[in-house]
């Protein structure tokens, strides 16, 4: 019995897998509200009612498939700034990483455009929150003790400006045309290390 329940178990994450991979490509291509269940079903080769079994309706598809963007994106972020000891480094790696995500049409698709639309203003603020504002919150709590920050600071409140200006740098870079999306994103490079850097210890 434990073999049958463990290939069910297989087959049950097999679909899953299938059925976010190929709602994250339709989300990302036809929007939120011009995707159905049933072309996510479709493309899943599964039935509607599969859809329903790992996923209580579209919204919550969506949820998750937003929640695996993020996590990937935030995964990505701090393996970048490993590569560095020196927080500061670290942070402009990790900083770099980040915009480079917001470049990617699908991250920022997903993300910046139809997260709020999807998921309605406060529920896509919550998922944001969960993932990116913790990373940001550890870059600079790094950055306060390493001495570059006055620890006098309020962190929550640093946080919060550093987490909603990096939130304004990967919308303007999803409304940017593609062919412009490299220049944009070395602006707000260049704007945000010098916001940041204004920030600094003397």
């Amino acid at each position: 019995m434990s073999g049958v329940k463990g290939r069910r178990e297989q087959y049950s994450e097999a679909t899953k897998a299938a059925l976010l991979e190929e709602a994250t490509a339709l989300f990302a291509e036809h929007g939120y509200a011009g995707t159905s269940l049933e072309q996510v079903a479709a493309a899943s080769q599964v039935t509607r009612g599969a859809v329903y079994h790992h996923f209580a309706g579209k919204q919550a598809l969506f949820e998750a498939v937003l929640e695996a963007q993020e996590k990937r994106a935030m995964e990505e972020v701090a393996s970048a700034a490993a590569s560095k000891t020196d927080p500061w480094e670290a942070a402009i790696l990790g900083l770099d990483a980040f915009l480079d995500k917001c470049c990617d049409p699908t991250y920022g698709r997903l993300v910046w455009q139809e997260g709020p639309t999807a998921l309605g203003w406060h529920r896509w603020r919550e998922c944001e929150q969960k993932y990116a504002y913790g990373v940001v919150e550890h870059f600079l709590r790094s950055l306060i003790e390493a001495g570059y920050w006055p620890a006098t600071e309020s962190l929550d409140t640093t946080v919060r400006f550093a987490f909603w200006m990096l939130g304004g740098a990967g919308m303007a870079l999803t409304e940017t045309p593609e062919a412009d999306r490299p220049r944009v994103r070395n602006e707000w490079s260049q704007l945000i290390r010098r916001s940041i850097g204004g920030l600094r210890s003397q």
